[in-house]
């Protein structure tokens, strides 16, 4: 058993990890809260496990830290995270209840080695302020911190019964991966202002010179898109076509990564049928009414969220 400091160290019973996972998700995620709670006991437990991970990552990134400290705790998650890969086990962290519960379900669920490393980079883009000259700049970044989550997503789900014609796993995967940059995509529409307000510019500078929001060369900077926001550098008008335009490009990414819903088992199609058609809801909402979503965070009531679900549980997409 491992010590610390010349004292046994028991490490956290798997409920109980699984147990303040579950208190986090709830607690930090609603929209993917509604999804999950469609799964299987343990298949829930575990994604419990897989965000609870992801938003101490994330959370690493936006924290009010020096750049310094953020990349040291980043590679302190990277280090719990490659032990964790390497040994099956929780025990160089026995007391973290996110590591052991996050231990528990790469046990039983085999996830894919190197995903959740994905979204540590992904992380570390943010933190170094990288930004995008073209969308296909954006898609690596998105593929990063969404799409590596929906291939941990797929390693839990359950894939069609037994009997039906069998999955392609590289398939399935790719899938997963599209789902997660169009959830991505939907997240940096809602979350413009937001986002440059902390000096983060995530839209492709291609399509903001496209646009006329910005002129020069090069990426924006968050001040030159705050001054486009606030209507000193860009029109109304020229925000509001980059926003539909970029919603239509998302809305791609949806249609693809919705072929993912016919290749799982019920459960865990009426898990993604919810999960995505919350974003979904929020990305029609934005390309409706871009000059809104630009002034104020798109969301949805919790009855909205509540109708998704039972709609997911019918089978139906929304």
């Amino acid at each position: 058993m491992p010590r610390q400091g010349g004292v046994v160290s028991r490490e956290m019973p798997t409920k109980e990890a699984y147990a303040r996972c579950a208190a986090i998700t709830r607690s930090q995620a609603a929209n993917f809260y509604y999804g999950i709670r469609l799964l299987a006991p343990e298949r829930r437990r575990a994604m419990c496990a897989a965000y609870a991970f992801a938003r101490r990552v994330d959370d690493i990134g936006d924290g009010d830290l020096d750049r310094e400290r953020k990349r040291a705790l980043l590679d302190e998650a990277a280090e719990q995270l490659s032990a964790l890969e390497r040994t099956g086990s929780a025990q160089h962290a026995a007391r973290d209840p996110v590591i052991v519960a996050l231990a528990d379900a790469h046990r039983r669920f085999a996830l894919p080695p190197g995903a959740m490393g994905e979204l540590i980079e992904g992380v570390r883009m943010d933190v170094d302020g990288v930004t995008y000259e073209r969308i296909e700049d954006l898609v690596v970044y998105c593929r990063r911190v969404a799409g590596a989550i929906g291939r941990v997503c797929l390693a839990i789900f359950g894939t069609r019964a037994r009997g039906a014609a069998r999955v392609d796993r590289a398939q399935a995967e790719r899938l997963a991966d599209e789902l997660g940059v169009a959830l991505q995509l939907t997240n940096i529409l809602r979350d413009v202002r937001e986002d440059a307000e902390i000096g983060r510019v995530y839209l492709p500078a291609e399509d903001l010179r496209r646009f006329g929001v910005i002129s020069g060369p090069g990426a924006a900077g968050a001040a030159e898109m705050l001054a486009a926001l606030r209507g000193e550098t860009a029109s109304p008008d020229s925000l509001g076509a980059l926003v539909r335009f970029e919603a239509e490009r998302a809305q791609q990414w949806f249609d693809r990564g919705m072929r993912l819903v016919p290749l799982l088992d019920r459960r865990s199609a009426a898990c993604v049928l919810a999960m995505s058609g919350i974003y979904h809801r929020l990305l029609a909402r934005i390309g409706a009414d871009p000059q809104r979503a630009l002034h104020q965070r798109a969301s949805l009531s919790a009855g909205e969220k509540v109708r998704v679900a039972l709609r997911s549980i019918a089978g139906r997409s929304v």
